[in-house]
């Protein structure tokens, strides 16, 4: 075997070797980067999640921007109205204050009326009260003037027809004509004949015109 055959397996098997190594750290490079990458993502992941719980809480500690339609309708807004609504609001208030003040002012109208209503009523019912209470008192002079004209005819009567005769010549012809109207004929009689002519005369014209309005049937 000659020199070069025998250092050729040599530089062969170094040759391999020199692969192998080559494989091996290329093997562990790729794994060492395959390492930090993870560590670097692990880092950024960290970092991410501070930055957002830290942009959370600065978000929740400040007042929103724009409230949700839950707050906006929780929470009553004041609405501007523009300048003709507010004229227009104003008018219309204006109205309502005017009618609400006739409004009063017709209750205290009506609340007078009721009261001047009462009043009247009360002093109508004592007004009838009183007139029912006249009547009566009427009627009683009326019974009791009846009775007294009844028993002074029937004195009268009783008298001497010349007496009376002189004596109702002294009377108001229509008093004296109401006396004999009363009287029984035949008293009457008596009486008119000793009255002198004249006093006859106008006594017997008053009894004529008293039944002349009388009625015949």
């Amino acid at each position: 075997m000659t020199k070069a055959q025998k250092k050729a397996p040599v530089k062969a098997g170094a040759a391999d070797k020199i692969q192998k190594s080559k494989r091996k750290g290329k093997a562990q490079r790729k794994q060492a980067k395959g390492s930090l990458f993870m560590i670097a993502s692990f880092l950024i992941a960290s970092a991410t999640l501070r930055v957002g719980v830290g942009a959370t809480e600065a978000l929740a500690r400040e007042e929103p921007l724009i409230d949700s339609p839950q707050t906006a309708m929780a929470e009553p807004q004041a609405c501007e109205h523009p300048e003709d609504m507010r004229k227009l609001m104003s008018v219309f208030e204006e109205r309502e204050a005017r009618i609400a003040k006739q409004e009063a002012e017709i209750k205290n109208r009506l609340q007078a009326l009721n009261i001047a209503d009462e009043e009247v009523s009360r002093k109508m019912a004592a007004l009838e009260d009183a007139e029912s209470r006249l009547r009566d008192m009427i009627s009683i002079a009326e019974t009791a003037a009846e009775d007294d004209l009844t028993r002074l005819t029937e004195v009268y009567e009783t008298m001497k027809p010349k007496s009376v005769a002189l004596l109702f010549e002294e009377m108001d012809p229509q008093f004296a004509a109401g006396f004999i109207g009363r009287m029984k004929p035949e008293a009457a009689a008596g009486i008119m004949a000793g009255m002198k002519p004249d006093a006859a005369y106008t006594i017997s014209v008053i009894l004529a015109g008293r039944n002349a309005n009388s009625p015949t049937e």
